[in-house]
């Protein structure tokens, strides 16, 4: 099926140790959480850098360090690899309710802005008179989508590395809210192999207002950006809406691929976890889709 090279071994030894890593990430953030912000923002950071709490940051930072980066315990490695994710999370910490529940306005308002100054660039919860039940909730994992006819599990990886990590996930038996993403494999381009790859499925039928407007709004969600953020860690992506989902009785407010569940630190264990997902105002479409980090400004 996939030629093993020894860049798609090391590729592949690269992405287990990246799922195991964010699940430690997760694990230290739960318990943790509070020490390592006061910490962050309390010591030097040259004591950081020179003792071991230096080298527990660096592990437990929201957005991990790449592999194929050298090692630095510089203030400009800290404070890239740490503190503005770390600042974000905190902020939100103070922003996010800890039940959940709906947001209320003035906290979507206050919310919404931290984003915004955050990665620099509009998110909402309300864009043109549209909006979703809710801002705030529980999001589960979802199979992979059947991008055009005559797709299959097999052809969504690139390489054995991307089976390994995301083969597992399996593929939906039926077609998103949209049907295919392109017409034809022949006419299959890389934005909509990054709409599959980034969607996610929202409860597009509870938005106040879409059965008297159907069409309207069905044109508006189609792949629509948002911007999900795990409150916790900081940790986000740019999506787009390509499916609605799930049911009520089960739960949970939202749906996101394989690959937006890793983005979120949230693969491992039970596949779910809360989330904020607001709108991304973004009418010339040049916000790319994928992980994105915190930038600062809050």
């Amino acid at each position: 099926m996939f030629f093993q090279t020894k860049k798609s071994h090391y590729q592949h030894l690269k992405n287990k140790w990246t799922i195991k890593h964010k699940a430690l990430q997760n694990k230290l953030w739960n318990a943790h959480g509070e020490t390592l912000n006061w910490v962050s923002k309390n010591l030097p950071t040259k004591h950081l850098a020179a003792g071991a709490l230096g080298g527990l940051l660096l592990l437990s930072a929201p957005t991990g360090l790449a592999l194929n980066q050298p090692l630095s315990t510089s203030s400009e490695s800290l404070s890239k690899g740490v503190d503005k994710n770390v600042l974000l999370a905190e902020q939100l910490k103070k922003q996010v309710p800890t039940e959940m529940r709906s947001l209320t306005g003035t906290e979507e308002q206050a919310i919404s802005q931290t984003l915004s100054d955050s990665f620099g660039f509009k998110v909402a919860p309300e864009i043109d008179g549209v909006r979703l039940n809710r801002s705030y909730g529980m999001i589960g994992g979802e199979q992979h989508l059947y991008r055009y006819p005559g797709d299959n599990l097999h052809k969504h990886a690139d390489t054995s590395s991307d089976w390994a990590m995301y083969g597992g996930s399996g593929i939906a038996p039926g077609l998103g809210a949209w049907g295919y993403f392109a017409p034809s494999e022949a006419q299959f381009t890389q934005k909509d192999k990054l709409r599959e790859r980034y969607y996610i499925a929202v409860q597009t039928f509870l938005a106040p207002g879409f059965a008297e407007n159907v069409a309207k709004y069905r044109d508006f969600f189609k792949f629509r950006k948002m911007l999900l953020v795990n409150p916790k860690t900081g940790q986000a992506v740019v999506t787009d809406i390509g499916d609605a989902g799930p049911a009520q009785y089960t739960g949970k407010h939202l749906g996101g691929s394989p690959e937006v569940m890793q983005e979120l630190g949230l693969a491992g264990g039970p596949r779910k976890g809360a989330v904020l997902y607001l709108f991304i105002d973004d009418p010339n479409d040049q916000i790319p889709l994928g992980p994105i980090s915190a930038k600062g400004g809050f």
